[in-house]
């Protein structure tokens, strides 16, 4: 166990930053997410939850693949790049270091990314202790524990101090690199047990503690999937996609390609299953009304990626889709009509 205290964090993100890309919660324009670290960023490790997860540091919103160039019959392919150095993500929550675990089951499965491979390879996860979760917060459903957060080296933030414990190789070596700027805290261990002891405690009154899981597994596909609550709980969704931008789990994309001065440039980005076009293609779409898209979108959470990950749930319980969806639509919502109506099909 090691800390610092918090007048020296400047330090300790100036020494990171002089060798590695350093990424933290960042504000500009009234709103906090993940950017890179200068010397007049505006750090918040104060704020809970940024807007948007980090995801995008693994997964970006949209990024170039490889460009084409030539011409006749000469066509020349030029893959993009693939991260080569190591960079640090500091403050990433504990529901946020499990989005990327989720992640990992889709973009490491055979056939691997590779684009998300080298990031996940050079990718340091410094996760940070919920000091303060709030009412929106149900990660503890998931078997989460906000006061223990996962990842390359855990963090907890007291008063006067930032404390650190490594929990990987990579965490130890991350540690290493920067030990001149930190004190060893071996014999204070009581003080983070006490701030774990006091977070677990918020949990325990949070509004959405007692959320449960029965009946959602990965067999539970034909009785939940012909329930005829779909019906009433999608009618005031807008397909606006916010609920999906959001989450630290979805991974829906989009390819395209598009002429530029280099060549032709094929791309990836960010798209929506709540969206009518997509997977559009020639002969339709799969999915052609709006119930058939919001169903699938919490099936996909709930039961899918269960049934096929070893029980995994694709979601975290961060609250960002219920803080956003301007319908006030949300995966609780979506539980919650199923437990009080028995959830069957024959409901």
């Amino acid at each position: 166990m090691y800390k610092i205290t918090k007048e020296n964090l400047r330090a300790l993100f100036r020494e990171i930053a002089g060798s590695r890309e350093l990424y933290l919660p960042v504000e500009m324009g009234g709103q906090v997410n993940f950017g890179v670290w200068d010397e007049d960023a505006k750090v918040r490790l104060d704020v809970l939850k940024t807007v948007k997860s980090p995801k995008d540091i693994f997964f970006p919103q949209a990024e170039t693949l490889y460009t084409c160039t030539g011409s006749g019959k000469n066509i020349r392919i030029k893959p993009q790049e693939l991260k080569d150095r190591d960079f640090v993500v500091f403050g990433m929550r504990a529901c946020d270091v499990r989005g990327v675990k989720v992640l990992d089951q889709v973009f490491l499965s055979d056939p691997q990314d590779t684009y998300y491979a080298a990031r996940r390879a050079h990718g340091i996860l410094v996760s940070m202790a919920c000091g303060r979760p709030e009412e929106s917060c149900f990660c503890s459903t998931f078997g989460i524990d906000a006061a223990a957060p996962e990842g390359d080296v855990a963090a907890w933030m007291t008063e006067k101090d930032l404390f650190l414990k490594p929990l990987t190789e990579k965490g130890e070596q991350f540690i290493t690199s920067v030990e001149s700027l930190l004190t060893k805290a071996e014999d204070e261990a009581e003080t983070v047990e006490a701030e774990q002891k006091r977070i677990r405690e918020i949990l325990e009154k949070l509004p959405y503690r007692n959320l449960s899981l029965d009946g959602w597994d990965g067999g539970a596909t034909e009785e939940k999937f012909d329930s005829p609550i779909w019906e009433t709980l999608y009618r005031p969704c807008l397909a606006c996609g916010t609920c999906t931008f959001v989450c630290p789990t979805c991974q829906c994309y989009d390819i395209k390609d598009y002429r530029t001065a280099e060549g032709v440039q094929r791309y990836r980005c960010w798209d929506s299953c709540m969206y009518s076009d997509f997977t559009l293609m020639a002969g339709g779409n799969n999915r052609t009304t709006q119930l058939q898209r919001f169903r699938q979108r919490f099936m996909h959470k709930l039961i899918y990626f269960p049934a096929n990950n070893q029980g995994m749930y694709s979601c975290v319980g961060c609250g960002r889709c219920v803080e956003k969806c301007p319908s006030s639509l949300n995966i609780v919502k979506v539980i919650k009509a199923f437990e009080k109506q028995g959830g069957g099909a024959n409901v």
